[in-house]
Order: C-alpha cells, then sequence, then structure tokens
C-alpha cells in the first residue's frame, strides 16, 4: 500500500517537513541547559550514527575512490553549509521562539528557489514565482511580533 507512496518525491518531502518541525520542537527543548554549539555537535553526532546505520541497511555504501571529485566538492561544500546553517538555527532557537525561528530558517525555500533560478537554470513559472512570494510573505508575517 505504501509502496506506490514511498517511489514519490512529495511522499519524501512531507516527511521531510514533519521531522523538521519536529526537529524545532525537539531542538528548542534540548538547547535550553546547553550552548547551541554544543546541541548541533550531539545532534551531528546522533545524524551521523543513523546515516550510516541506514547506508549499512540499504546496502548503500560505495569506495570513496568511486565518487569523482566533482561529487566529492560539491558534498563537502554541502556539509559545511548544513554545518554553518544548522549552528545558526540552534543559536537563534537558543535565543528565540521556536514559532518564530522556525518561519524565518523556512525562507530558505525562497533562496531555493532565487538560487536554482540563477545558478541551476530552473524556471519557474509566474504561478511558482506568486507562491514564492506568498512564502516569503507569510514566513515573515509568521515571525511578526505583534
Amino acid at each position: 500500500m505504501l509502496r506506490p507512496f514511498a517511489e514519490q518525491w512529495q511522499f519524501w518531502a512531507v516527511l521531510s517537513a514533519v521531522f523538521a518541525a519536529l526537529t524545532a520542537i525537539f531542538a528548542k527543548v534540548g538547547v535550553a541547559d546547553v550552548s547551541s554549539d554544543y546541541a548541533t555537535l550531539v545532534r551531528t553526532a546522533v545524524i551521523l550514527l543513523v546515516a550510516a546505520l541506514v547506508v549499512r541497511l540499504t546496502g548503500a555504501w560505495q569506495p570513496p575512490s568511486a565518487v569523482p571529485m566533482r561529487t566529492w566538492t560539491f558534498l563537502v561544500l554541502s556539509g559545511v553549509a548544513t554545518g554553518a546553517s544548522w549552528l545558526c538555527y540552534f543559536r537563534a532557537l537558543k535565543l528565540g521562539e521556536a514559532s518564530r525561528v522556525a518561519p524565518i530558517d523556512k525562507l530558505s525555500v525562497v533562496l531555493v528557489a532565487l538560487f536554482a533560478a540563477l545558478f541551476l537554470g530552473e524556471r519557474p513559472s509566474a504561478v511558482n514565482w506568486l507562491g514564492i512570494v506568498l512564502i516569503a510573505a507569510g514566513a515573515v508575517l509568521v515571525a511578526w511580533k505583534a
């Protein structure tokens, strides 16, 4: 029954959103009594263990020498960007309310659309651009302190 859903990108995107929401809630509670940088380290260690387990269970391991240098370069850059994002996110959660931090963090959706158009040649339609503008406006309005 789940098989057709599990093969669709939308299924995984929705799960990603659910887990991202849980991340904000769990992180806000978890960062209360430790530094945000230490909390990020713990989170990263857990992610490394979970990812290693998934690679092991799915048989997705491949020799590092089989990975092209261009792929390595962009995966490393992605890892650096992820680490910077997490450090900033946890610092923001330490200082602010999760319900206001998370929407600003989700402005990444808007930035991905802009960067994809600029650097990847993706061409959103007019309706897509309207959605992007609405996401930006919504994120700002949700984070606004009334």
